[in-house]
């Protein structure tokens, strides 16, 4: 018995220790915010960089995001490795019922779950993060990070080391006042520098310039090619550095991204039903029974009282008794697909933009009105919403094409590659990517 007992624990040990056997000493994980799959699978777009990484790597044809599908719930899923249930992040933005203005999420302690940036420390790896969402004060040795709206001080206050965000603007950009982080090849530069001071054995960067052209354009465009080719560039200036530093060959490389993108055509405004019925006067005085919290191309029913199905019903009544000709640009997610997909917990449905249709959430003026540019924040169920990722270097099968997966999947892949222990997760690593 004792004999088989030792069997059984030798057996266990062997196969924790070859799941956490390292296979890289090094993961750089860059997001391109808005990063679509046909940037890389099709011929019309200037990614040669990107492409490279491909051909002697991997590719996945469609990553699917979380709900909604927006930059700050979705970073946080590929760090943590868990649906927004569980992480916490809900939108870009603290919803706030009273109608204040919404702050964003910015603080690494918003977090619910354990991070990637926390498991390789507790590991003793040097980690960096540039521009991330949702990482201030993170257990990071390098840190600039992405605090919405809140200003440049605010990112300089929070930038680790002590100092750090003064001598970037030295010692890379020559003693600017501000650095222009709307350029993604400025926040490679960035990265660039910390590679040749650390070679961090973790990094994670986010560039954002493709997501704020495919806002003005849509999902074409000629601010969308400059943009694009512009994030390929910054891709480069990382590839360059890695050879420069010399750690090229013992890096794994992943290229990814939050959403994909939809045309808008047409901008509905769903609380302005709910104040014609009466359920939503004047949320500033705590006046209201429920209210929508749009999201791009989704937006979100709240109820005052949670347990209000009386009011409920009323919304959902409302949805139903819009003409076909309203009903065509929207789609409910329930309840029960809200918890089933792991997302907010606190609502009583959501809509889903359909045909090119996105939400706002003024309460005046007329429901539904022409809309232009393009957003995100859909339902993760179709082909235009899916996000990319590319992938090159030890331990990455060359040749491998995975046709789905999810933003969840990314912390596994990590914590294979770099060895490290890691809780359970809601993600696992794609069949064939890995060797």
């Amino acid at each position: 018995m004792k004999k088989q007992l030792s069997i059984t624990f030798l057996a266990l040990f062997l196969t924790t220790a070859q799941l956490m056997a390292q296979t890289a000493k090094h993961v750089i994980f860059i997001t391109i915010d808005g990063f679509r799959p046909d940037f890389y699978l099709e011929s019309g777009w200037e990614t040669p960089n990107i492409r490279s990484l491909m051909k002697d790597g991997a590719y996945a044809k469609g990553v699917n995001s979380v709900f909604p599908s927006v930059t700050y719930p979705s970073h946080t899923t590929i760090i943590t490795g868990v649906q927004p249930v569980k992480h916490g992040i809900y939108y870009n933005n603290i919803f706030t019922p009273d109608g204040e203005p919404q702050q964003p999420y910015w603080q690494d302690s918003s977090i619910h779950a354990t991070t990637i940036w926390k498991a390789a420390k507790d590991k003793g790896m040097t980690v960096a993060s540039l521009y991330w969402p949702v990482s201030a004060n993170a257990p990071v040795d390098y840190n600039i990070p992405d605090i919405g709206s809140l200003g440049d001080a605010v990112r300089e206050e929070y930038s680790l080391p002590k100092g750090f965000y003064a001598e970037v603007k030295k010692e890379v950009f020559g003693g600017v006042e501000k650095i222009d982080h709307g350029k993604n090849q400025n926040i490679c530069k960035i990265a660039a520098y910390v590679i040749k001071k650390s070679k961090p054995q973790l990094m994670t960067i986010h560039v954002f310039s493709v997501d704020g052209a495919e806002h003005q354009d849509g999902r074409s465009g000629a601010r969308v090619q400059q943009a694009v080719a512009d994030a390929d560039a910054a891709v480069g200036i990382i590839i360059a550095s890695l050879k420069e530093a010399g750690i090229w060959d013992s890096t794994v490389l992943l290229v990814g991204g939050d959403h994909g993108f939809y045309d808008v055509k047409k901008t509905i405004y769903p609380n302005v039903w709910l104040k014609e019925a009466g359920l939503m006067n004047d949320p500033k005085t705590g006046d209201w029974k429920a209210q929508f919290n749009a999201s791009g191309g989704s937006t979100h029913l709240y109820l005052k009282d949670p347990a209000d199905k009386a009011t409920a019903d009323k919304v959902k009544a409302l949805l139903e008794a819009q003409p076909d000709s309203v009903k065509q640009y929207y789609r409910i997610i329930t309840k029960e697909q809200l918890n089933k997909g792991g997302y907010n917990p606190n609502l009583a449905l959501s809509l889903t933009g359909e045909h090119d249709a996105a939400f706002g959430n003024t309460s005046t003026g007329a429901a539904v009105m022409t809309g232009k540019g393009g957003t995100h924040g859909y339902f993760p169920d179709t082909k235009n919403i899916r996000t990319g990722l590319v992938a090159h270097g030890p331990g990455i099968r060359k040749g491998a094409v995975i046709e789905e997966m999810n933003l969840r999947d990314m912390t596994p892949i990590m914590v294979k590659l770099l060895g490290i222990p890691f809780p359970a997760v809601d993600g696992k690593i794609p069949a064939g990517l890995l060797k």
